[in-house]
């Protein structure tokens, strides 16, 4: 049995780390709640940015399949995971999971005689990947506490780029989406090609109305969209309505394009990747800080947990020594006698 001693010296040693993740646990709270905000604010740009990039590919009609982002190539021989984590740990299975997620993806397209280009968010996916022994197309680090706009638009450009020259065939994108600080989501999202069902709000919407969901506006939003899609002509009207917590009636507004919609088109397509990009990162921000903090928080509880464990083997080791102590001093007076 460890000495009296010892077992207070590793109670004071349990007592700083608990100091520690809880102060953490606080910091995580505070820039979650930052996160959060930012969130709110960004869904309703996002989900502009989709409804105008939908109206102008109606109005472009077969002009839009001949944009290179959405023309898709005759065949896929090179595709482009881009794996977004954060630049510190701590987090629990934050990082670990769009790791796994990302080279369980990596060998499922060689299964398929396709070949991977590794793109990676943060310090944790590049070292990782690295360590793995995949050489990375891309690497971008030192902002996933607090991503910018121009960020993402960096990451954008490169994956654009190599899309338009040939050297990608189709782009994917893993990251944590936001629920709650309980619960992150691994996502699994294709950025190009720009699919025609997105376009033509067949998933877009429906991907809306799940936001709206997380928002506390999915009964409505759910409403909306079934009977948009019962309403035939008016489906795309219904569920933008639907979007923002209401419906409309009537014919879509008619919208007169200045230049014409395709020349519209090609400066909002590359804005719809971006922000795509950007809400990537936005979500995975605020899931980090979610992780952390329950990660610190459980990490505070168990703290408690064995700081009580040792109090209780203090206490045993203490009492051992005084019994030891009064054994001593009866076996001294019996020997005197």
């Amino acid at each position: 049995m460890a000495s009296q001693r010892d077992v207070k010296n590793r109670i004071a040693s349990v007592k700083n780390i608990q100091k520690i993740t809880r102060a953490m646990e606080m910091v995580a709270a505070a820039r979650l709640r930052r996160a959060e905000q930012r969130i709110a604010r960004l869904r309703p740009y996002a989900d502009a940015i989709r409804r105008m990039t939908y109206q102008a590919a109606q109005a472009a009609g077969a002009e839009a399949a001949s944009l290179p982002l959405l023309r898709e190539h005759d065949q896929v021989q090179n595709v482009g995971l881009l794996l977004v984590t954060g630049d510190r740990g701590l987090a629990g299975a934050f990082n670990s999971q769009i790791i796994r997620a990302g080279v369980r993806g990596g060998a499922e397209l060689a299964e398929e005689g396709l070949q991977t280009a590794w793109y990676a968010t943060g310090r944790r996916g590049v070292s990782s990947l690295t360590f793995r022994g995949h050489e990375l197309a891309g690497s971008y680090t030192g902002f996933s506490d607090r991503p910018a706009y121009a960020d993402a638009r960096g990451i954008a450009d490169d994956l654009i780029t190599g899309y338009v020259d040939g050297h990608l065939d189709r782009v994917d994108i893993l990251y944590n989406s936001y629920v709650s600080p309980l619960t992150q989501h691994v996502t699994r999202e294709t950025l190009l090609p720009l699919s025609q069902s997105t376009l033509t709000g067949d998933t877009g919407e429906g991907q809306d109305a799940g936001e709206g969901q997380s928002a506390g506006q999915g009964q409505g939003a759910g409403q909306g969209q079934g009977q948009g899609a019962r309403q035939g002509q008016g489906a795309g009207e219904g569920a933008t309505g639907s979007a923002s917590g209401r419906q409309t009636a009537g014919p879509p507004a008619l919208v007169e394009y200045e230049p014409g919609p395709e020349e519209i088109l090609k400066r909002l397509v590359p804005d719809y990747v971006e922000i795509s990009i950007y809400r990537a990162l936005i979500e995975s921000t605020a899931g980090f800080f979610g992780a952390q903090m329950t990660a610190m928080r459980n990490a505070s509880e168990n703290a408690g947990t064995l700081i009580e464990d040792y109090t209780l083997q203090m206490n045993r080791a203490r009492q051992a020594e005084i019994t030891q102590e009064i054994m001593e001093v009866v076996a001294g007076a019996e020997g005197l006698t």
